[in-house]
């Protein structure tokens, strides 16, 4: 885990990187582990946010939880990433690969069926690495539904972390499954742009989400190599939202819509 102060520095704007010193020096670090090149970690703002940095060579993917749409990284992460600097965490992966090599296979699906049963987001990463079949589109969004009610403290609209929805549609895709992937896709920018007027702060977070969600979706329909009456229908879903009251949001899916013609024409 190769980062130094002068990469945190270029990772983030000079406030924000005095801030994140100041998370670390008052000891707002919760929870730090390690996984092989994934570090996860808890951080005490104005409430707890979750931290997620995965190394991988010379890149550096993190993600936080805090409503920050500013430049570069938060101070959340700011803060891991010097903590990180000062002293990598020991990698728990190293237990549990000498652990898993003395456990029967038995043994292990008992466990895994006991922590499957037990735990719903993590059933349902499994049978999207594992299954054949896959929600809908309605179910997925009655999902996302439930993130907004939970949220909808009145005046005060959190950030909502979708990373679940697109790590899943991920696994998806590497599998193959575009169709399914796609469907994850749709769900998330449909339900987020119909809850658009719940939004009452952090908009760019909203719009990144529906943008990343759309060019996900965009590179499903074409890797399954559709005709063009299929295409017709897949654009079709994203001209059904080009109807929205909010001007921005319309504009947004029909430069998508432009983006995907012209793809499918090359």
């Amino acid at each position: 885990m190769n980062v130094d102060e002068e990469t945190i520095r270029n990772r983030s704007t000079d406030a924000v990187f005095g801030r994140g010193e100041t998370y670390r020096k008052e000891g707002r670090i919760q929870q730090l582990d390690r996984f092989d090149d994934l570090v996860t970690a808890a951080v005490s703002g104005s409430k707890l946010y979750d931290v997620t940095i995965e190394f991988g060579g010379r890149s550096l993917d993190t993600n936080c939880t805090c409503p920050y749409d500013g430049s570069g990284d938060c101070k959340h992460v700011v803060a891991v990433l010097l903590d990180i600097a000062a002293g990598p965490p020991a990698d728990e992966s190293e237990r549990v690969e000498a652990v898993l090599d003395d456990v029967s296979a038995d043994d292990l699906r008992g466990f895994v069926r006991d922590a499957l049963a037990e735990h719903a987001e993590l059933r349902e990463q499994f049978l999207a690495q594992f299954g054949e079949d896959h929600k809908s589109v309605e179910e997925y969004r009655e999902e996302i539904a439930q993130l907004f009610e939970q949220h909808a403290d009145p005046g005060v609209y959190d950030a909502i972390d979708f990373s679940r929805f697109f790590e899943i549609a991920e696994q998806y895709r590497n599998r193959d499954r575009y169709l399914a992937a796609a469907t994850v896709y749709r769900a998330v920018f449909e339900e987020v742009d119909e809850k658009y007027k719940w939004v009452n702060g952090a908009y760019d977070h909203y719009a990144k989400t529906i943008q990343k969600a759309i060019d996900g979706y965009a590179d499903c329909i074409l890797a399954t190599d559709p005709t063009p009456e299929e295409f017709d229908t897949y654009a079709g879903v994203l001209e059904a939202r080009t109807t929205t009251d909010l001007v921005l949001n319309s504009e947004q899916f029909w430069r998508a819509i432009d983006d995907l013609e012209e793809r499918y024409d090359e």
